[in-house]
């Protein structure tokens, strides 16, 4: 069933993250209003405590739920705060996905992550092969959250006849990005460190991996399009990949991003550290089959867009 999200109450979770402000933005492009637009905030409602999220359904009264609030980071956040990965993901779930059983939502949209496939996956990942082992260590207790979520929502389905739709995003990345030292992404974290090298007139960085790993990337923009026609169009939790197409090495990335940043110095790569997962890729067919739906932002363009976005936040040029 197709849901005109104009006549719904539409609540987005994590709305000022860096999807959430993206996702907003689209949704106001649609044309809800303000009043049909409910932006929750943290020093509200805590997600993890179930009686802040009964509190939250019964002020708010969504009609429509983007799920977006997630607790997020690179391999280093994930090696080093695991049980709170995994707990604060599963408890925000868990907690949203009742209570909008419970006060009669028309749908929830459930963001689930590529890190909830198999360290050794076949590329493309293809959503049938999500069951066929576990994850990349590093990530696994946060890839296992979000992925015993989707079960939640195909049980909620069955028993209950729950409306709800989930994607899965490959790798993003894009303005409004967390470019914390301690807890950032692959690109956040070159970028920051490449424009710091660079302002400080530093010839020299040093990269965690051996550069081998393959990635795909997304732009956030487009993950964005794809999450709200998910939303429009999608009632059944089987899982849908959003992914760019195109695939490349981290040594290539920071081939790439050196131009994008204009950083011209020395680059050592340092094995000892984990390459994370070895391969990443995703078939993305069912998006174009059932949202209609394909990324259209290139890497060269959306890196550099990145970049100039991460310059001005720090005041520094481009």
């Amino acid at each position: 069933m197709n849901l005109d999200l104009t006549h719904e109450r539409v609540c987005v979770t994590g709305s000022s993250g860096f999807v959430g402000q993206h996702v907003v933005q689209i949704l106001k492009q649609r044309g809800l209003s303000e009043k049909s637009l409910l932006l929750p905030r943290h020093k509200d409602f805590d997600l993890t405590d179930e009686r802040d999220v009964q509190q939250m359904f019964a002020e708010l009264r969504p009609s429509v739920v983007i799920h977006l609030a997630a607790l997020v980071g690179g391999i280093g956040a994930n090696r080093s705060r695991p049980g709170e990965f995994c707990y604060a993901n599963l408890a925000m779930g868990l907690h949203l996905i009742e209570q909008a059983r419970i006060h009669h939502v028309q749908r929830l949209v459930h963001v689930g992550t590529v890190c909830s496939y198999p360290k050794f996956c076949p590329t493309p990942f293809s959503e049938s092969q999500l069951w066929d082992g576990y994850p990349e260590e590093s990530n696994a207790p946060y890839g296992i959250a979000k992925k015993a979520l989707i079960v939640l929502l195909d049980s909620y389905r069955r028993q209950y006849g729950f409306s709800s739709a989930v994607v899965l995003p490959t790798n993003l990345y894009g303005p409004h990005d967390n470019f914390n030292e301690e807890s950032s992404h692959v690109i956040p974290a070159l970028i920051r460190k490449m424009i710091h090298a660079r302002s400080t007139h530093q010839n020299d960085i040093e990269i965690w991996g051996s550069g081998k790993a393959t990635r795909e990337f997304l732009y956030v923009a487009d993950a964005a399009e794809g999450i709200v026609r998910a939303a429009e169009r999608i009632d059944d939790p089987s899982p849908i990949n959003l992914g760019s197409g195109q695939v490349l090495t981290i040594q290539d990335l920071v081939e790439v991003l050196a131009k994008a940043c204009r950083f011209d110095g020395n680059i050592s790569w340092n094995a000892t550290y984990p390459d994370g997962q070895p391969q990443r890729h995703l078939d993305s067919t069912r998006a174009t089959q059932l949202l209609d739906w394909k990324a259209s932002t290139s890497l060269e363009y959306g890196l550099e867009t990145t970049v100039e976005w991460y310059c001005r936040q720090v005041g520094l040029p481009q």
